[in-house]
């Protein structure tokens, strides 16, 4: 199958601010600017492609494959920055992370409300 994400635009009231709490908390290169865009780019090719929104910003949820080091290092930055996280989607269980299918999933907001997951493994590549 040769069907690909390419990118996806990312609604922000500050998309200076958004894409620099990806670059920074997800430890990716520095964003490109393109047109109305700041463009960050992940390893796999897919951009996020933030641009200034007026609000109210339409919420979204963006999920993303880590490493077990890469969990370890986003996850440091996220309880650095202190920010809230949560092991589940409905915000139930602060302060833990989640061990589906073997391996580590967290949560968090970015700036503009968008929630944001981490995971180690794929969703149903194991036991839940």
């Amino acid at each position: 199958m040769t069907v690909e994400l390419n990118h996806t635009i990312v609604h922000a009231a500050d998309r200076e601010a958004s894409a620099r709490f990806m670059v920074e908390v997800f430890g990716l290169p520095e964003p490109e600017v393109f047109g109305p865009f700041l463009v960050v780019r992940t390893a796999n090719g897919v951009s996020l492609d933030y641009i200034d929104c007026p609000p109210p910003i339409p919420k979204q949820h963006y999920a993303f494959l880590v490493s077990e080091a890469e969990f370890d290092a986003i996850f440091g930055r996220v309880k650095d920055r202190g920010l809230t996280y949560w092991a589940d989607p409905m915000k139930a269980k602060p302060g833990e992370i989640n061990t589906h299918f073997g391996g580590r999933g967290v949560y968090f907001d970015d700036p503009a409300g968008h929630f944001l997951e981490i995971i180690t493994r794929p969703y149903g590549s194991g036991p839940l």
